[in-house]
């Protein structure tokens, strides 16, 4: 059965196709490249993020094969993906949170998105606490906190995106909180 013209297939029907007739992937990149582009630009810098959403869907186009619909929805493995691609950043993540930890108290200047949704999540005089916070988590607790924060996943999402049971997601999102609550006490208490 195909679809009609407009008609919104869903992602098994997307994964049929694209199995039957590599093509048809190219479906895959118009749903969810807006969403893995955001995602990793809340993660990174906008340049980088264009980068790494499009080695995203290369990543996934060549391992089209391997997806596995019974260990999770595509949507999760495509952020899974750019999760992986992400930590590969991590050294210039950390720099980047540092950076955004030493900027100016009050400063009204919003580069990107992740200083969006910094700003959004506190007051602008909270944002380097929070930033400075951040790089106190673990990789698993960051990437917990982030796919969540975000990408706006869902608990079980998450799982799937970094291969971990809904447990562990709890367990990690729990630990990070604290960690964030206590690191941004402490910096209010100094400030």
């Amino acid at each position: 059965m195909t679809a009609e013209v407009g008609e919104r297939v869903s992602d098994t029907e997307l994964v049929d196709r694209f199995l039957r007739n590599p093509e048809s992937f190219t479906a895959v990149h118009e749903r969810y490249f807006r969403d893995i582009y955001r995602y990793v630009a809340g993660r990174l810098d906008v340049q980088e993020a264009e980068d790494l959403a499009a080695e995203t869907f290369c990543i996934a186009f060549e391992d089209r094969d391997r997806f596995d619909p019974d260990r999770g929805s595509l949507r999760a493995w495509l952020f899974g993906i750019a999760t992986n691609l992400v930590a590969r950043h991590r050294r210039a993540e950390a720099r980047r949170y540092r950076a955004l930890a030493r900027t100016v108290l009050g400063s009204n200047a919003v580069d990107s998105h992740e200083d969006r949704v910094l700003t959004s999540v506190s007051a602008a005089r909270m944002q380097p606490a929070l930033a400075k916070a951040l790089t106190g988590l673990s990789r698993g607790e960051r990437d917990v906190v982030l796919l969540i924060a975000l990408a706006q996943l869902s608990y079980d999402e998450v799982a799937q995106a970094l291969g971990i049971s809904q447990g562990t997601v709890g367990s990690r999102l729990s630990r990070a909180r604290k960690k964030l609550h206590k690191a941004i006490g402490e910096e209010n208490a100094h400030g």
